[in-house]
């Protein structure tokens, strides 16, 4: 599929050869100014203000829901959790203490080796079911 159609989050891209046209490799200034840039954005999203991380916004399409389903318990609850407290936010218009913002760094891809594994296997089954 490449690039072509391909929805790319501005905190999923990098400079690569594919993108910048096989220039080569990115330099440490454009490397700070992107990493500047994806930390701009990660805060005027404002989701963080509410206590969730990237991966509590993602939409639940139905890779997303097999992953959600193979979390571990622990990480489910917490998810649900932030998600019922950022509704609640919300709701009444508010946002978290900024001490209670949930930082850049702290932001950890807890879904992500989930679905890329069922990414992985329903290309995979696609691959199979053509055969």
């Amino acid at each position: 599929m490449g690039w072509v159609g391909r929805r790319v989050p501005i905190w999923e891209f990098s400079v690569r050869g594919e993108l910048d046209g096989g220039i080569g490799a990115q330099t440490s200034g454009s490397g700070r100014l992107l990493e500047g840039l994806r930390k701009w954005y990660y805060n005027a999203a404002g989701f963080n203000k509410l206590g969730l991380m990237r991966d509590d916004t993602i939409y639940e399409n139905d890779d997303v829901k097999v992953a959600l389903k193979r979390l571990p318990e622990n990480l489910y609850n917490e998810r649900l959790f932030r998600i019922k407290r950022a509704l609640d936010l919300s709701m009444r218009q508010q946002i978290l203490p900024e001490e209670q913002w949930v930082k850049y760094e702290e932001d950890k891809k807890y879904l992500e080796p989930y679905l890329k594994e069922v990414v992985r296997e329903r290309l995979e089954r696609e691959e199979w079911d053509k055969k």
